[in-house]
């Protein structure tokens, strides 16, 4: 298990093409805390997380087995954006979008490691994160769903730009106005000095 975990993306896909299994529970582990996050942080409901996220991977491995897989060194760009348009799909479903409402269970800072022993640093940190996601759900759609790709899918604008069919310049303006936006909601709730 621990040669597979070295392995590239793609060779792990070619593993799981020639009848290895494991290669793409190595390759599922890999990616699965950002693509559930991603998810998690657009649809704001754990079930309807895990439903779409086992959507992802189920049309991955439809796609892989077909043999129609062609973004070689892309996996993840690929999957994040097999995820985006799952959420997209739900959210035209249902016509509406919700609040990021954290469980007991789950938080989606969870998986932000904290090297910090500090407990106090720890309330502190978890206390501006819960601020921070009520101030990201009051951002209009277009503005938010740049700051989760972009801040917690890890993605470049460039490839925000090609998943969300807009102009590089209109992901870097949304970003724009989204930290303005975030700065003066961050002063209004007097979370800036």
């Amino acid at each position: 298990m621990q040669q597979l975990k070295s392995l590239t993306d793609q060779e792990l896909i070619s593993l799981y093409l020639n009848n290895h299994p494991t290669a793409f529970e190595t390759l599922l582990k890999r990616h699965r805390d950002k693509v559930y996050t991603s998810i998690y942080l657009f649809v704001k409901d754990t079930e309807t997380a895990e439903d779409i996220f086992q959507e992802v991977f189920i049309k991955i491995i439809d796609t892989l087995r077909k043999g129609k897989y062609k973004n070689e060194d892309k996996f993840q760009q690929w999957a994040m954006r097999i995820a985006y348009n799952l959420c997209v799909d739900h959210f035209r479903k249902s016509k509406k979008m919700s609040f990021i409402a954290g469980t007991e269970s789950f938080s989606p800072f969870d998986i932000i490691g904290d090297n910090e022993g500090n407990m106090e640093q720890s309330i502190i940190k978890s206390e501006i994160h819960t601020r921070l996601r009520k101030l990201i759900d009051q951002l209009p759609d277009e503005q938010r769903e740049v700051v989760i790709l972009r801040n917690y899918a890890d993605m470049s604008f460039k490839e925000i730009a090609q998943m969300t069919n807009v102009s590089i310049n209109t992901s870097l303006g949304r970003m724009r106005y989204a930290l303005i936006n975030l700065r003066k909601l961050m002063t209004e709730a007097e979370m800036v000095a």
